[in-house]
């Protein structure tokens, strides 16, 4: 049976948790099974259970992170670990481990930046009826805005290269976290792919941590901050197309006014009109000035997606000769 390529290259399983004492323990035994060569990583974010102790006595490496919130774990995961490949999944149970194998070497063998886990049902209370509405939507939302998108925009399950944690800058708190490295890929145009895995409910005693509506909100919220960072002329345009009509809404009476009448007898809705187009002007030239500010980044992330690129490929390809064969056949004959 061939050595899965999963076997040849550094992997780290990051886990960020937050009292998932009753789960934790299987989590990190299953990993460990379905990648026996990997670092196993739980971040414990100021669990008040046996978070900690328990992935221990399990084999995880344990760390912690002060700063309460999911993006804040995963920042910190992404900042003080290295590796060839990533695979962040969460703490509670509910995804498959034996498809880590699969999400790796798909992730390798098709030299892609995100391979991410869409989540397939396979217990009657996986979902949460305003879970799997709120996913649809929000997944709909930014592929309107973004482009291309995937089918499960909020999963959990992703394997990422070293090149993409190495140039994502990481502004989320939360839940949000999900829906920025997804406009991560987008925005910087990676390789990326969908890989159909497992869902199960949570184990009897564990309670979820996502709240419905309040992390709905929260998600939306950081969908308007990213259009805002990401696509600063669309987002201003926008609002300068909409001040814009309701200034030429409130000054159409007073022209037809002066048409009939050769009179302008409300003045201060003329006044309300004019200041309508110079703020809608105002925010044209900010959506411009501010397009060019975010191209400046987008160029700053691509120089460290860049320079991560480097370090991997000297690592892979350890001579001038290494380059010419093919990145699986380098990764089957490494000696580590």
């Amino acid at each position: 049976m061939p050595q899965s390529t999963s076997d040849s290259v550094r992997v780290a399983v990051l886990i960020p948790c937050h009292n998932e004492e009753r789960t934790v323990g299987d989590v990190v035994r299953s990993f460990r099974r379905a990648l026996p060569a990997s670092k196993i990583y739980v971040y414990d974010n100021n669990s008040t259970d046996g978070t900690a102790r328990v992935a221990r006595e399990a084999g995880a490496i344990v760390r912690s992170e002060a700063y309460q919130g999911k993006g804040n774990v995963v920042r910190r995961m992404f900042a003080d670990t290295i590796a060839d490949v990533y695979v962040l999944v969460d703490g509670d149970g509910t995804y498959d481990a034996k498809a880590a194998p699969v999400l790796v070497d798909r992730l390798i063998g098709d030299q892609l930046d995100l391979v991410c886990g869409a989540r397939r049902s396979t217990g009657v209370n996986a979902f949460r009826p305003g879970h799997t509405f709120g996913n649809h939507v929000l997944t709909g939302l930014v592929r309107l805005i973004f482009g291309r998108g995937f089918r499960d925009m909020l999963t959990g399950y992703r394997a990422l290269s070293l090149r993409f944690v190495k140039s994502f800058p990481g502004a989320s708190r939360a839940f949000e976290i999900e829906t920025e490295l997804t406009v991560h890929a987008l925005q910087m145009r990676l390789p990326t792919a969908e890989i159909e895995t497992d869902y199960g409910a949570r184990p009897e005693g564990s309670e979820s941590k996502l709240k419905t509506i309040r992390d709905g909100i929260l998600i939306l919220r950081m969908i308007g901050l990213l259009v805002k960072e990401e696509k600063p002329f669309l987002f201003f345009s926008t609002l300068a197309f909409a001040v814009a009509l309701v200034g030429v809404v409130a000054v159409f009476p007073v022209i037809n006014e002066y048409w009939r009448t050769g009179l302008v007898p409300r003045f201060p809705t003329l006044i309300a009109a004019a200041s309508a187009a110079i703020v809608a002007a105002l925010l044209f030239a900010c959506g411009l000035i501010l397009d060019t500010v975010a191209r400046a980044r987008m160029e700053n992330r691509r120089l460290a997606y860049l320079n991560a690129s480097t370090i991997a490929l000297r690592r892979l390809f350890p001579d001038e000769r290494g380059t010419e064969r093919s990145l699986l056949e380098t990764l089957s004959s490494s000696p580590d």
